[in-house]
């Protein structure tokens, strides 16, 4: 497993441009992307088909990933998807970039 794997990140999930989203936090972006694009995991995203990996950030530690995944998840539905369309403005599925850096 490589280092990257390991690292904390916060993320978010949705099932189509503008649709439902789903924030979460992992120390394996990759793994648990695949996890919810497979449906492997029961919950929130299998329920509403969230397989789409739409934003990410890393962090240096899990503590500050659940600090800002709190942050994040406080905030409006609007300021979601502020977020998303600043890094991400097509909505595209940033799965390959993960996995395979």
């Amino acid at each position: 497993m490589t280092k990257r794997e390991r690292q904390p990140a916060v993320y978010i999930m949705a099932n189509k441009r503008n649709g439902t989203i789903y924030t979460g936090v992992t120390s394996n972006l990759p793994q648990r992307a695949w996890q919810h694009r497979t449906g492997a995991v029961e919950g929130f995203t299998r329920r509403y088909d969230c397989k789409l990996l739409v934003w990410y950030e890393m962090a240096q530690t899990m503590e500050s990933a659940i600090v800002r995944e709190k942050q994040i998840k406080a905030g409006s539905r609007a300021r979601k998807v502020a977020l998303i369309e600043a890094f991400n403005p097509r909505w595209d599925d940033l799965y390959e970039r993960i996995a395979h850096d």
